[in-house]
């Protein structure tokens, strides 16, 4: 089956009649702009606005920040960067690539993340279904036409299972958190780079060059990333015949890929698909970051309208 979708226009915040033309002009992650106060309230009848402060009244993705939220983020990145190495990721696609643990819809899956609260985001601590309806609805405010991506937002989270015990219980720093690929030098850009010291592929010389063990132009699809919920749930879409638009998978992957998509790293690596994909997560990013919020969703309103949308784009049950 294929999926035809329009091509994104990245500037069209930026070209909205009215107070959007006249945004004061703050460089958001993901080429975005944030009006300034006095034309906030204005420019939130044009569209999504990006708040400029998270839930805990700091700035977004703000790892420095003076908090018990930062201290917990940062010990996390500590773990995270000792521990994922390029063997450790092969074993973990390998043993989840199999589907073998469950077999469920996604909505009972959705349902599974109500206990589920991410200790890698320094913006928002609230339970992950929330998080995934607030995106969702955000976009589609926004995009009212392009279904595919109302539920790629749903969804793009689901991967945090892997935190429940039935799915492995693995540890926060092999579940959540940004992604990076292995295999090939650590960016400067990663958050928290000094702790890839005590990674021992550190000391593989052939891990250690800007292509590493890759080629240029080699696209993303060929290239190891850091384990976690994006590369596990983007293994389950493509493993149980999901007909989304490969811009859906895309974004499931790579959406904690911020070295890319916030500071343009590891860019040599990627194919024309992948060029074209990136400008679907650029607009992606923007709702993903800054829809968080504690107002929560009343679940049992939207549901109905999410669950024709999983049965357009999945199968009525799925192997995880």
């Amino acid at each position: 089956m294929t999926i035809l979708i329009d091509h994104p226009h990245l500037i069209e915040v930026e070209e909205k009649k009215g107070a959007i033309s006249e945004m004061k002009e703050l460089a958001l992650d993901g080429g975005f702009v944030i009006p300034d106060n006095q034309t906030a309230a204005a420019a939130a009848a044009e569209g999504f606005v990006a708040p400029e402060i998270n839930s805990f009244g700091q700035s977004f993705r703000d790892y420095a920040a003076e908090s018990d939220r930062q201290k917990s983020v940062e010990e996390f990145y500590r773990m995270n960067h000792i521990h994922q190495t390029y063997d450790f990721v092969k074993k973990m696609r390998e043993q989840y690539g199999k589907m073998d643990r469950v077999e469920m819809s996604i909505w009972e899956c959705c349902e599974l993340l109500n206990d589920v609260v991410d200790d890698s985001d320094p913006d928002l601590d609230e339970p992950q279904i929330q998080h995934l309806l607030q995106t969702a609805e955000a976009i589609r405010k926004d995009y009212p036409d392009q279904d595919w991506l109302h539920l790629t937002a749903l969804i793009h989270d689901l991967g945090k299972v892997l935190l429940l015990p039935s799915f492995g219980g693995l540890p926060q720093w092999a579940v959540v958190g940004d992604t990076h690929p292995l295999g090939c030098a650590f960016d400067e850009s990663i958050v928290h780079h000094k702790y890839f010291k005590e990674n021992s592929d550190s000391e593989n010389p052939a891990y250690n060059t800007k292509n590493g063990i890759y080629s240029e132009g080699c696209g993303l699809d060929n290239v190891m990333i850091s384990w976690g919920h994006d590369d596990y749930m983007y293994l389950v879409a493509k493993e149980n015949g999901s007909t989304l638009p490969s811009a859906g998978l895309f974004i499931i992957r790579y959406h904690s890929f911020y070295p890319l998509h916030k500071s343009g790293a590891y860019k040599h690596l990627m194919n024309e698909e992948d060029a074209q994909n990136l400008k679907w997560l650029h607009i992606f990013n923007k709702y993903d970051l800054y829809s968080k919020s504690k107002e929560r969703i009343d679940v049992e309103k939207v549901k109905p309208y999410y669950m024709s949308l999983i049965n357009k784009y999945f199968p009525e049950k799925l192997r995880w």
